[in-house]
């Protein structure tokens, strides 16, 4: 586990996202976004988590101008990527035990809200989150749902944190003024980001427990000012 908890104040809440942090997504529905929606001529993108956020920063310049049609081909291709999208095993346990620590678990997601219900109901969490964000519902894409999170679960940006794997999902945080988790799925990729100073670094999400637990402690660690 990569993490700077000395540095950091109480966390209070963590914000999630399904692609690539809760689950093991197919990469051919976003690239297939990425062409026949976006026009992007060569796509050579392996990882559905880079290719998501591609997607993202694409649609963030015309969120709520594009055509009905591209809308509902993006919703069907996202919802076709959640159907074949592969739920991490540790997530009920680990989500149920940080539930269990009173830390507000929210899923604040860029996918369509068709997408994400159907995530939550295949993968079983329904009754884990505290608020559910989608770009349908907050309005937007990238840090629109997670500003709507946020807000819905009464979160300080700076007692929450962010689970990502990407570096647009760093810089998204960072523009918040939020915690960021790296989430460690490729050494080799995580090791560059790591370079982005995430506020820690988890390969499982059993781990998250831990590193509340060592915020919590190195805090208590903190002699506390005398006014």
């Amino acid at each position: 586990m990569l993490c700077s908890a000395p540095h950091m104040q109480h966390i209070d809440g963590i914000l999630f996202e399904p692609v690539g942090c809760l689950a093991e997504f197919p990469v051919e529905p976003f690239n297939e976004i990425l062409v026949r929606v976006f026009g992007q001529k060569e796509v050579d993108v392996t990882s559905a988590s880079r290719s998501y956020w591609q997607v993202l920063s694409l649609m963030e310049a015309v969120y709520g101008k594009m055509a009905n049609a591209d809308t509902t081909f993006v919703e069907t291709l996202e919802t076709q990527a959640v159907e074949a999208a592969n739920v991490y095993e540790d997530v009920i346990p680990a989500l149920s035990e940080l539930k269990a620590m009173n830390i507000k678990l929210a899923l604040a997601s860029s996918l369509s809200g068709k997408a994400v219900t159907r995530f939550i109901e295949k993968a079983s969490l329904k009754d884990l989150f505290c608020s559910v964000s989608t770009r349908d519902s907050s309005k937007g894409v990238k840090t629109a749902p997670l500003t709507s999170a946020l807000t819905a679960a009464g979160l300080d940006p700076a007692h929450a944190m962010f689970l990502t794997d990407t570096a647009d999902g760093l810089e998204v945080v960072n523009a918040l003024g939020m915690n960021s988790i790296l989430m460690m799925n490729d050494p080799d990729e995580a090791l560059q980001l790591a370079d982005q100073n995430p506020s820690a670094g988890v390969v499982s999400l059993h781990e998250l427990a831990d590193f509340i637990r060592l915020v919590v402690a190195e805090n208590a660690r903190v002699p506390k000012s005398v006014n």
